[in-house]
């Protein structure tokens, strides 16, 4: 069974200050590097900070967010740091900048999961289920992507999720059942609340079961206006085991070694007859 050495970064990234969040992802790459690490993963929105709110609007937002997230790639691989696989959260779009909260429908703004490998952007994935309650309102800013995003990693697969694709039976960690697996990578911005910390375990474990894999969920810390994140990233595997957990309130490199669940050689060819 393969063993991947996975790093949390669970940082403080700044609503707006691409440049500044981009460069924390440099070196925090570099502290997981240095610990050995083969994949790091960063929280929701990291390139951009979260929430956004009515930045989204901007297309010079986006388009930034877009190239720092190409930059950020080659910059990683110049850093002798290509090797080291780095899932990071940004703003990307597939339609013309909206001029209003009734335009946003059609304009493709996605709250986006992006896979850096080699100086390349790998794979990227568009969260699914976008909250619409309590202090979110993603509904008003982005659209719901459709499509599981899987990508092969040191002979694991590895599904890419967002936030509230956790909290959700049946969306993508149904899917990544289906597609076998091994490694399930959730990227958060999930605020704090009275106890949230003793829902998140068992939620994990909920769909960590759900998708026959283990879990990385990795959350951001620091505040923005109201929001106030806590952390508490975590592993859990498909069996339940709580692996590692990080504290709450404080930025925190968690390292750990997890075993997962090779992804099965294609069968060999039949003959021609």
């Amino acid at each position: 069974m393969p063993s991947l050495r996975l790093a949390l970064a669970q940082v403080n990234p700044t609503v707006g200050d691409i440049a500044g969040n981009a460069a924390a992802v440099r070196r925090w790459t570099r502290r997981a590097a240095d610990a050995g690490a083969q994949l790091v993963a960063f929280p929701e929105m990291m390139l951009t900070g979260y929430p956004i709110e009515d930045l989204v609007f901007r297309e010079s937002l986006v388009v930034a967010s877009q190239h720092a997230l190409r930059t950020l790639a080659a910059d990683l691989a110049a850093d002798g740091l290509g090797e080291v696989a780095v899932v990071v959260g940004y703003v990307d779009a597939d339609g013309p900048a909206p001029t209003s909260s009734a335009a946003v429908k059609g304009s493709g703004r996605r709250d986006a999961s992006a896979l850096l490998l080699g100086g390349e952007i790998a794979a990227t994935y568009y969260k699914h289920h976008l909250p619409n309650y309590g202090v979110f309102d993603e509904d008003r800013y982005f659209e719901p992507g459709t499509a599981l995003t899987v990508v092969r990693f040191g002979g694991v697969d590895v599904a890419l999720t967002v936030c509230e694709d956790l909290w959700q039976a049946g969306g993508p960690f149904a899917a990544a059942r289906r597609a076998g697996v091994g490694l399930v990578v959730n990227i958060n911005a999930s605020p704090y609340e009275l106890n949230k910390d003793n829902a998140r375990l068992p939620l994990v474990q909920r769909r960590a079961a759900e998708a026959g894999a283990t879990v990385a969920y990795v959350n951001m810390v620091g505040g923005q206006d109201e929001l106030v994140f806590d952390g508490d990233s975590m592993i859990v595997t498909a069996g339940g085991e709580l692996l590692t957990r990080a504290g709450q309130f404080t930025e925190e490199l968690l390292v750990h070694d997890v075993d997962v669940a090779p992804t099965p050689s294609a069968p060999p060819a039949p003959p021609p007859a």
